[in-house]
């Protein structure tokens, strides 16, 4: 691929692995886990919630990685003046991603709540050829016969998944497959856009990733934060904020947060594609888990 800035060959094999196999990891088990936390407590918490918590969650962190970067509070303090708080023009950027992946997040809890986690995650993969379609398109990169031909042989796979979906025998709530697909659908054309724009943002200027971090994730609590009133704010003057909250959906919440860092740092010193097909190999990790804790039937 051509037009990759020079900082990304200072980084060495070891760490992109180390990144990729770290979250890969976190995609299978935050698969597995949310669609526990959807499928069989009765008591299900506000999805919408749960994205915005993760939302507050990464800003912190952000912000904790970027006071350790800048070495003192002063420095800090001046960084976020500087490329946050002082630049309006910078924040409308990232909100535009923001948005999107609001609206994929959303999509994901929906899709999960009314797909095997097995299905979702191969479903999920068409990610991978809109992906490389957006990058082709976005950042004017080509890509080889053989790249091409991995994309298509995934969404042969992905089509033999959906011929005839297995079914989960430990689902104790009522599930609609065409809404679950029809939400992969928009949760696939967010990833693959807002990914590849988020990573021409990344690449386009020397900006630290966590400012860039910290500005996406203020436009997303934002954004995030009108979805919850809308789609349940009454339900939430009823309950209340983190009504049906366990332990388990508080590790959902981490999961994602932790997640969404480590897909940052995996989109700033590799690509969009490479993301996605270490996201491929979270499926054999999340069907395993699925035959134990589902009762899925291959």
């Amino acid at each position: 691929m051509c037009g990759r800035p020079a900082l990304l060959e200072n980084v060495s094999l070891v760490f992109k692995l180390y990144c990729l196999t770290v979250m890969t990891l976190v995609a299978a088990t935050y698969t597995v886990a949310l669609r526990y936390t959807r499928t069989v407590e009765t008591e299900l918490y506000f999805s919408t919630t749960a994205v915005c918590v993760a939302e507050v969650i990464k800003l912190f962190l952000s912000v904790g990685i970027l006071a350790k970067e800048t070495g003192s509070l002063t420095k800090l303090i001046t960084s976020l003046k500087e490329n946050v708080f002082g630049s309006a023009k910078e924040l409308l950027k990232l909100s535009v991603p923001s948005v999107v992946y609001a609206l994929q997040n959303n999509m994901a809890f929906m899709a999960l709540s009314n797909l095997d986690a097995a299905v979702y995650q191969v479903t999920y993969q068409l990610k991978i050829p809109c992906t490389a379609l957006c990058t082709v398109l976005m950042l004017n990169r080509t890509l080889s016969k053989l790249q091409w031909f991995s994309v298509f042989m995934l969404c042969g796979g992905v089509t033999l998944v959906q011929w005839e979906p297995a079914q989960a025998t430990k689902v104790q709530v009522e599930q609609n497959p065409w809404l679950g697909f029809g939400a992969i659908a928009v949760a696939v054309f967010c990833s693959g856009f807002a990914g590849v724009y988020f990573e021409k943002v990344l690449k386009s200027s020397d900006t630290s990733l966590w400012v860039r971090n910290i500005q996406l994730y203020l436009s997303g609590i934002v954004v995030n934060l009108f979805v919850v009133y809308i789609s349940d704010g009454a339900k939430i003057l009823e309950k209340g904020f983190f009504y049906g909250y366990t332990y388990y959906v508080w590790f959902v919440v981490f999961l994602a947060s932790v997640g969404g860092l480590y897909t940052s740092v995996v989109v700033k010193y590799t690509d969009n594609i490479m993301k996605g097909f270490s996201a491929a190999a979270a499926i054999v990790l999340s069907t395993v888990a699925s035959v134990i804790l589902f009762g899925l039937q291959i």
